[in-house]
């Protein structure tokens, strides 16, 4: 899949912190969608770049949602990734893929008691419906085929090696609880064995 632009964007985040990245587009990706790559940092002098997906969250990532830890993520992987050499992967995969106006629904019936994947199951969609492909096709793109993946989703590393890409490393994200989201982080943990110890943010 070949790349379609790149652009130099000064980033600043409500906490002062600035950096530049690379972002980066794409064309004949697999879904269809305008997905982005911000690299960050040296990602060829990192020789195995860190990498993060970040799947798309309006809610957190723009107005700063406490339901999720989607905001607090993303600002930690950009500095991580500056430091080391990277990319930050853009995915508009709202919603772990079925999309804002259903999250917005799953987060009413969060409300009367069910769980993030209760919530899911019961709107008739899936714990978990995104796919990585479009990923493994933005980093080929990149000519990158080794990185170490910055996640705590046992799912992106499984994904990302069934589509060819080594990853060589998974490095987990920080612990990014608060009382508005501690019982989403603990159904990650319980449903789909994400690496999140809830005991040190306790």
């Amino acid at each position: 899949m070949p790349v379609r632009t790149r652009v130099t964007v000064p980033l600043e985040f409500p906490d002062g912190f600035t950096t530049t990245a690379e972002v980066i587009t794409f064309t004949g990706l697999a879904d269809g969608k305008e997905h982005l790559a911000l690299a960050l940092g040296d990602p060829a002098g990192a020789g195995v770049p860190l990498v993060r997906m970040h799947s798309e969250c309006l809610t957190g990532d723009v107005f700063g949602s406490q339901r999720c830890d989607c905001g607090p993520q993303l600002r930690e992987a950009v500095e991580r990734i500056a430091g080391a050499g990277g990319y930050l992967l853009y995915l508009r995969q709202e919603g772990r893929g079925i999309g804002l106006y259903a999250k917005l629904d799953a987060y009413a019936l969060q409300d009367l008691g069910m769980d993030t994947y209760e919530a899911n199951r019961a709107l008739g969609h899936g714990d978990d419906e995104r796919d990585y492909t479009a990923a493994a096709q933005m980093l080929a793109a990149l000519g990158v085929s080794a990185i170490d993946l910055l996640t705590n989703n046992p799912d992106k590393p499984r994904q990302l090696r069934e589509l060819g890409v080594d990853v060589r490393a998974v490095r987990p994200t920080g612990v990014h609880a608060s009382p508005a989201n501690v019982r989403y982080l603990q159904a990650k943990v319980a449903h789909t064995q994400h690496t999140i110890n809830l005991a040190s943010a306790s």
